[in-house]
């Protein structure tokens, strides 16, 4: 069978109320710009709750639904035969020579369902239902009708024309990319941080992400599984600005002038502090980490108290709840999983104290952090002004430098 048109199926946009023509248009935008990885011409329309994407010439069906499939938003993907409006007997006909393609075996269970839009067409949404039900069984005689729980349903929908389809194919749900707004996430080599990204871009959030480079402590392969970790998450999410801050001098600073068992609170409060501020001079509206409550000593209650304490933006952390092996069946499925674990250290791993402290205070921790006011506040100011920033998608990454200041909000 060869499909000419797919009906785009959403489910949280249908209840946002008179904002709904946003999320739409929003999602329109997003399947737009995920067909255009695809070979062949496709035209993305909306009309009347529905959004329909039909193929202009010829086109690579697994490719095609692979790109919906990225499109945060979509809950399900229908491939549709699409015919003019007929009288009821050549529905019918197509209707039963479509199910014999669809279906070799027809050992099953079915029922018909119709939605009438063109009020004109002579037979109304029960009517069509009972006939067609009965002109497939005539053909088929092997099926059975179940109207509660079938293992096909027969869809026509009567609109300017007859759409036909029987299979859905699930989409990643969510929102559409950008419909609430653009965060920082700080994006570690890890196995968390990537499905920390992806929770929230699944939530309408486009990506903007910062890493901490600590060369020569950490190597070129680090910094790449980074960016192919990012350009995976991209495929979701489009583009994604890679801010690659160098922390060494900062990292080394803190480790000769603070207690070693506080050093990766201290450590943690300058990378919330400067992903702060690059967020808030790129338009971004809230940070994103990948911390799981618990899960090691700098994401203790009390530590993550600290942590906090030093950003006025919000912090989403979408994982706090999860434990491991959730987070992990997560990270396979959106195929992250075996590039986080490549065995290339990040910054946090370089310099961890033997006993670190899990419930620090937070007054003791600000007291220990003037031992740094001597030289701290110009060697943060000296990691934003050499922030590196790449522009990292499915296809790789490049250095942008295109802007007179690159901490001037994207277009």
């Amino acid at each position: 069978m060869v499909y000419q048109s797919f009906l785009i199926k959403y489910a949280e946009i249908g209840i946002k109320g008179k904002n709904r023509y946003i999320f739409e248009d929003a999602l329109v935008n997003q399947i737009k710009i995920a067909m255009k990885k695809c070979e062949g011409k496709f035209h993305v329309s909306r009309s009347y709750g529905r959004i329909f994407v039909d193929a202009e010439e010829d086109y690579d069906f697994d490719e095609a639904v692979n790109a919906l499939q990225h499109v945060f938003g979509i809950v399900g993907i229908c491939p549709m035969k699409v015919d003019p409006i007929v009288p009821y007997e050549e529905l019918a006909k197509t209707a039963v020579e479509f199910f014999g393609e669809e279906y070799p075996d027809r050992n099953t269970t079915f029922k018909v369902h119709t939605r009438r839009l063109d009020k004109s067409y002579p037979m109304n949404s029960q009517e069509i239902n009972n006939e067609l039900g009965g002109a497939l069984l005539d053909a088929y005689p092997e099926l059975k009708v179940d109207v509660h729980d079938p293992k096909i349903t027969v869809n026509i929908e009567i609109r300017e024309q007859i759409y036909m389809y029987t299979h859905v194919i699930p989409g990643p749900g969510g929102l559409p990319v950008g419909s609430a707004g653009k965060a920082m996430l700080l994006l570690s080599g890890g196995i968390d941080s990537p499905v920390s990204g992806w929770m929230m871009a699944k939530r309408g959030l486009k990506l903007d992400a910062v890493y901490y480079n600590a060369p020569p402590y950490t190597s070129e392969r680090a910094l790449q599984k980074v960016i192919d970790l990012a350009g995976l998450v991209s495929e979701y999410t489009g583009p994604i600005y890679l801010h690659n801050i160098n922390f060494t001098e900062i990292q080394l600073y803190i480790y000769d002038k603070c207690p070693h068992d506080e050093l990766t609170i201290i450590m943690r409060r300058y990378m919330m502090k400067i992903a702060e501020m690059i967020a808030k001079r790129t338009a971004c509206g809230a940070l994103i980490t990948g911390e799981s409550l618990g899960q090691v000593a700098s994401q203790t209650m009390r530590s993550l108290e600290c942590t906090n304490r030093v950003c006025e933006l919000p912090v989403f952390r979408p994982l706090i709840g999860f434990d491991k092996e959730e987070i992990v069946t997560i990270s396979k499925k959106i195929d992250t999983y075996d590039t986080s674990i490549r065995p290339y250290e990040d910054c946090c791993t370089i310099f961890v104290a033997k006993h670190p402290v899990t419930k620090p205070v937070l007054k003791v921790i600000e007291r220990h952090e003037h031992n740094l006011d001597a030289g701290i506040e110009e060697m943060v100011q000296r990691a934003i002004e050499t922030d590196e920033i790449l522009v990292v998608d499915a296809n790789g990454s490049r250095v942008f430098k295109n802007r007179e200041d690159p901490l001037q909000p994207w277009d």
